[in-house]
């Protein structure tokens, strides 16, 4: 028998074998599994699920022998899956133990991530944390690119001189004006070398370096810093909710933990 050329496809395999593991990761750990139960019960509302977890995975709804196939499928894995808990497979196995305390962790911070904070408890936080909000990193500056240093320091002078600066140092893609970039932004751009350099320089509007970067070598006139002040509540309302959605799903985990914890006598041999 010759199969389609589709069949033969890496990518189909791949696609299939995925599926095949999504499959039994979900349906293995769905519900309460009894390992000395010799009944497996595959209702309306399993073959329910079956048939989303195909539509998810295919983009469309399975046929009745697709069906068909998936339920052999989820019959085979959870054969397996109860044979192994009766022999003990999960015990000791690191992948199991590091699956189960995702699981825990998720279970305790799932609340938070559904929450809706209201204002008063944002702008309590936007308080609380205002500091971090600060635009103290913010910088407009103007950047002459150089292949190599010496190029750059004989090129300081003249600029310090004449003062012009068009079409002054290499040809590169680079802007030679950025215009209130954050210091992730430049890191991004030039790299943590020249971002570390930069902080280090005070605004004015005089040349300065060379400052080294991925690329080569840079003269900069920092014409302005960030004055410290944070941005008003209102305009960063979004990243203040993300920030606080963050930080009450760690904390919603430590205190499920410290919960947990509590009931464990810990005896470290030394």
């Amino acid at each position: 028998m010759r199969l389609s050329g589709w069949t033969r496809e890496p990518l189909v395999h791949f696609l299939v074998a995925g599926f095949a593991l999504f499959a039994l990761l979900t349906w293995s750990s769905a519900g309460d599994v009894d390992p000395a139960s010799r009944v497996i019960a595959v209702d309306r509302a399993q073959q329910a699920e079956l048939a989303l977890q195909f539509e998810r995975m295919m983009g469309r709804a399975p046929t009745d022998a697709e069906l068909a196939t998936a339920i052999d499928r989820f019959v085979r894995d959870e054969v397996l899956y109860r044979e192994a808990l009766r022999l003990g497979l999960d015990q000791r196995d690191a992948v199991v133990r590091r699956r189960l305390v995702t699981k825990m962790d998720l279970s305790a911070s799932a609340a938070a991530e559904a929450a809706e904070p209201d204002e008063a408890v944002l702008r309590a936080f936007y308080e609380t944390h205002r500091a971090r909000y600060a635009d103290a990193g913010v910088v407009s500056f103007d950047q002459l690119y150089f292949a190599n240093e010496s190029a750059a320091r004989a090129a300081l002078p003249r600029l310090a001189a004449t003062g012009n600066w068009q079409g002054a140092g290499d040809p590169i893609s680079l802007p030679q004006s950025l215009e209130q970039v954050s210091q992730q932004e430049v890191q991004a751009r030039l790299g943590e070398v020249f971002a570390a350099a930069l902080g280090e320089l005070q605004p004015g509007t005089a040349w300065q370096g060379p400052l080294r970067s991925g690329f080569g070598w840079h003269l900069v006139r920092l014409r302005a810093r960030g004055s410290g002040a944070a941005p008003a509540f209102e305009t960063i309302r979004q990243q203040v909710e993300n920030d606080w959605r963050s930080a009450e799903i760690a904390a919603r985990k430590q205190r499920a933990f410290t919960v947990l914890r509590d009931a464990y006598r810990v005896e470290i041999a030394q």
